[in-house]
């Protein structure tokens, strides 16, 4: 293989394979000697690949981790099945990773060929997530194509449905994605109404981008994260909820963390949680899958809701689940679990 470019990619595909490589095996593999073999090796040191060399009497080459990440080369297959993971890792609302998911798929859609493109969208056209109660769906390629527009800093125009059912047009700078639980939003400079506004993901059509480039604004907040918290309280009826946990903050800290979320060291076996959200049924659902015992202080509507609810459950679990105390199980009888 005479040609030194395409000779250096195929000698990263087989070291990218998570095995040592020999290198009279990798010689044959390329057609080269063992002197082209070591120089091309020293290559790819010097563009940042850690290729490590074992000593012996045949030797050999692998790929370890480094510092940092160089560029990844990939055949079509593993392409394809990376496009598919982000597209449902940013589809499924993982913690933590959602945010992450959309940015590396609009890099790796932007240069992926347009026959790739096809077998990743195709794969997404035919599949359908499970998704939890209530949530609007979001389309990934959706998503991508707004983290596009957010790093390209163009103009965007696109129909958003406002509140009311009302669909307007809107010529925005976007700035950040942000994923917040149960929804995303675009945080943007609204250029018609010359001012900074959210806009839910699941309401924006037709997204036509502009060859318009604009110089980053300075946001009037910390964060997008922040701002966005900011606007939600100020546009959405909120129910401020302050509840103690009965569990350590470090074991609530993982599903409790996120924007309008505080949670304070109680003592060793408890916290207290004080919390934000639009709707009563969000809180309670989100209450009652923590795995803990939980008491709720605010607001006396939660308080109200969740004794209905309590109450339903228990007519759901028949006769039994009234009773004071643990039901006493005789032979052939179904266990059951009451509602403490």
């Amino acid at each position: 293989m005479s040609d030194t470019p395409a000779r250096l990619l195929g000698l990263l595909s087989l070291l990218q394979t998570p095995r040592e490589w020999p290198g009279s095996e990798l010689a044959t593999r390329l057609g080269v000697s063992l002197r082209t073999v070591r120089r091309d090796v020293q290559r790819l040191r010097d563009l940042g690949y850690p290729v490590q060399a074992t000593m012996g009497v045949i030797g050999g080459y692998r790929l370890v981790a480094g510092k940092a990440m160089p560029p990844l080369l990939l055949d079509d297959e593993e392409a394809v099945a990376i496009a598919v993971g982000l597209r449902t890792a940013a589809g499924h609302a993982v913690a933590g990773i959602e945010e992450a998911s959309v940015r590396a798929l609009a890099k790796l859609e932007q240069v992926l060929p347009s026959r790739l493109r096809q077998r990743v969208g195709a794969l997404g056209a035919a599949t359908e997530p499970l998704l939890t109660w209530g949530r609007p769906t979001v389309d990934p390629e959706h998503l991508s194509a707004l983290a596009a527009a957010v790093n390209s800093r163009a103009q965007l125009r696109f129909t958003y449905r406002r509140r009311d059912g009302v669909d307007g047009e809107r010529l925005v700078e976007p700035y950040k994605l942000v994923s917040a639980g149960r929804r995303w939003y675009l945080v943007g400079y609204d250029n018609d109404r010359d001012d900074w506004r959210i806009f839910r993901v699941d309401r924006i059509t037709d997204q036509r981008p502009t060859r318009t480039r604009v110089a980053a604004r300075r946001l009037p907040a910390a964060d997008a994260a922040s701002f966005l918290a900011e606007k939600l309280l100020e546009l959405t009826p909120v129910y401020r909820a302050v509840v103690t946990l009965h569990a350590p903050v470090e074991r609530m800290a993982g599903p409790l963390g996120g924007a309008g979320v505080d949670l304070e060291r109680i003592d060793d076996t408890s916290c207290r949680l004080r919390s934000d959200a639009d709707t009563l049924e969000w809180l309670a659902w989100r209450l009652l899958t923590l795995g803990c015992d939980v008491e709720v202080h605010e607001p006396p509507e939660l308080i109200a809701y969740l004794r209905q609810i309590g109450a339903r459950a228990t007519r759901a679990a028949g006769p039994q689940a009234a009773e004071k105390g643990r039901p006493t199980l005789g032979e052939g009888t179904p266990a059951r679990r009451t509602l403490e």
